[in-house]
């Protein structure tokens, strides 16, 4: 027996690995978005043989719950286990139980996207490619392409012109081959599909994949694993094509099948107002029909208008009571530096979203004074200086003369 079958989200169709590679073929490939069925007892048996030493294995300690059903061939990257640090200053500044907050911008190529390309990769090399594709604006790109060299495989990366000039810096850097592209993120996204797939390359767009979300969700697990049934009660995450927001339910839900926890927390969405298409996609309710517009925002890893993921997102919120909450720009570039300025965590853009999803949470009353607060920092803020550069104080030069630095510093 299988330790794992594909499931489409919609029909709710099944299938065996070798009969799907992405998406459900009737359904197609934003409403049949597939999501990864365990057999549980299986899952149990392995779990039970794991040692879990997360110092050295990162996301493989967890290999009991990712898609593999053979030894794995990860690439050879520290992927996961990154810091969870607990904020005092700000859970009293913001009059609530406990803060916390996750920083994924601990991960190789500073992003939470590490834990799904690193997944990516293992099942290519798996599968017999040795070139794999994306669309990206920035942060997926840059993890592909760097953990395709260290896994010796060539990547193929398809980026908005306008993706931040550190991230396509890192995409040269790692050796990537580089399209970029003078269009919004979803329209390079469907060349990337286009092209990608005539070219017979490994695909690791988001949502069209659906191991992306198995290795996502290594960062539920971490938390879960390091607080066990002391979850925190909100979750606070950003979210741009869905996937990241899906993959923390997933992670809850396969550990509450699992039997290792008993409850999930409430997650959070968290969208930029001007990228807020799963939002405005639940809100006119099920059957969660897509609302598609062109996005714009500072938060480019979350500047998505035709968002991939859109129905499982939904689905998932809806099945697990969570929320969505949209956020001003000006909201999550102050974010960025409060965020630092209090714990020390630079995030780009899109990881201060969820904070500023979270002062929001509380500013109107979805959580008080007895709640516990996890945020979310999916992104390092060295991926994007221009945005928040705009909303600092100009550095003036002092000439090297004692007089006038001590009137500087008066």
């Amino acid at each position: 027996m299988r330790k794992y079958f594909l499931k489409c989200i919609s029909c709710g169709k099944e299938f065996r690995e070798d009969e799907v590679d992405y998406y459900c073929p009737d359904c197609g490939e934003r409403r049949g978005t597939l999501e990864v069925v365990y057999d549980f007892e299986q899952v149990r048996k392995q779990y039970r043989c794991s040692s879990l030493p997360l110092h050295r294995k990162g996301i493989w300690a967890f290999d009991f719950l990712l898609p593999f059903e053979e030894e794995v061939d990860p690439p050879e990257l520290l992927v996961g286990n990154t810091p969870l640090y607990r904020s005092d200053s700000l859970a009293r500044k913001y009059g609530v139980a406990e803060l916390f907050v996750k920083d994924d911008g601990r991960n190789p190529t500073a992003s939470f996207k590490d834990r799904a390309s690193a997944v990516a990769v293992a099942k290519a090399k798996a599968k017999g490619f040795d070139t794999i594709f994306c669309a990206s604006t920035g942060n997926a790109a840059s993890s592909l392409s760097g953990l395709s060299a260290v896994a010796g495989m060539k990547s193929v990366i398809f980026v908005p012109a306008t993706a931040p000039t550190a991230k396509i810096t890192q995409l040269q850097v790692y050796g990537s081959k580089i399209l970029a592209i003078d269009a919004s993120y979803d329209r390079v996204f469907d060349l990337s599909m286009e092209i990608g797939m005539s070219m017979g390359w490994y695909c690791r767009n988001s949502a069209i994949n659906p191991y992306l979300l198995e290795g996502k969700k290594t960062c539920a697990l971490e938390l879960a694993f390091e607080m066990r049934d002391n979850l925190p009660d909100f979750v606070f995450v950003s979210v741009g094509d869905g996937t990241v927001l899906s993959s923390f339910y997933k992670g809850f839900d396969d550990l509450i099948k699992l039997g290792l926890i008993s409850k999930m927390p409430t997650m959070v969405g968290v969208q930029a107002e001007g990228s807020a298409a799963i939002m405005k996609t639940y809100e006119r309710g099920y059957p969660f029909d897509p609302v598609d517009f062109e996005a714009s925002t500072v938060a480019d890893s979350i500047c998505v208008g035709k968002p991939r993921d859109v129905v499982k997102a939904c689905r998932y919120t809806k099945a697990h009571d969570g929320l969505f909450l949209s956020v001003s720009d000006s909201r999550i570039l102050r974010g960025i530096i409060e965020l630092a300025r209090e714990t020390g965590v630079f995030a780009e853009p899109a990881g201060a979203a969820a904070f500023a999803g979270f002062r929001k949470a509380r500013e109107i009353g979805i959580v008080d004074e007895r709640s516990r607060i996890l945020v979310v920092v999916t992104g390092n803020g060295l991926k994007d200086l221009k945005n928040v550069s705009a909303v600092l104080p100009e550095v003036k030069t002092l000439p090297p003369e004692k007089d006038v630095i001590e009137e500087a510093l008066r």
